[in-house]
């Protein structure tokens, strides 16, 4: 993609280890800091309970809208590389963290390779990313469903929100 052909994406960012907040926020200033990249705007930060793996301490999650130029697979290798920066160690699947970053959508685009998958596969079905999506863009949709309607079938009522807007990235923490 050029320069000019810039696609709206989101992201999701999540972790429990350490200084979730302060991982995130590092993690989207690296990713504004890409020159083909910009985050436009950032949901408030969210305290969830753990998915999958229920004996680990309680996540942090936000979702943040990019600008890019970049192609999904490339703007997976800036999400991979800005873990990596932060020293994410994948270890157990959905084990804790210190950061997990996301690509949620991509334009309107969908794809399905090894290892990448858009929309984001577990979505719908993830209060805990859902809710700070709504938070930031309440009118988009997920396979042409609202994502008020699909939040409506998830509970939800363990998840609160801990800032009371996206400024918490931009701030030292």
């Amino acid at each position: 993609m050029s320069g000019r052909n810039r696609v709206r994406a989101y992201l999701g960012l999540g972790g429990n280890l350490g200084n979730p907040q302060t991982s995130m926020a590092m993690a989207l200033r690296r990713i504004d800091m890409d020159a083909a990249t910009t985050v436009s705007a950032v949901s408030p930060l969210y305290k969830t309970p753990p998915w999958g793996k229920l004996d680990q301490p309680d996540f942090l999650n936000a979702c943040a809208e990019v600008e890019t130029s970049r192609s999904p697979r490339r703007l997976l290798e800036l999400c991979l590389a800005t873990e990596r920066s932060l020293k994410r160690v994948r270890g157990e699947r959905w084990g804790p963290r210190v950061i997990d970053i996301d690509i949620l959508l991509f334009g309107d685009i969908e794809v399905s390779e090894d290892g990448l998958q858009i929309p984001h596969p577990q979505m719908a079905k993830r209060a805990f990313v859902l809710i700070p999506l709504a938070a930031l863009a309440p009118d988009i949709e997920i396979t042409q469903t609202p994502v008020c309607t699909l939040l409506k079938n998830l509970p939800g009522d363990d998840i609160s929100q801990i800032t009371p807007d996206g400024s918490w990235w931009g701030e030292s923490s």
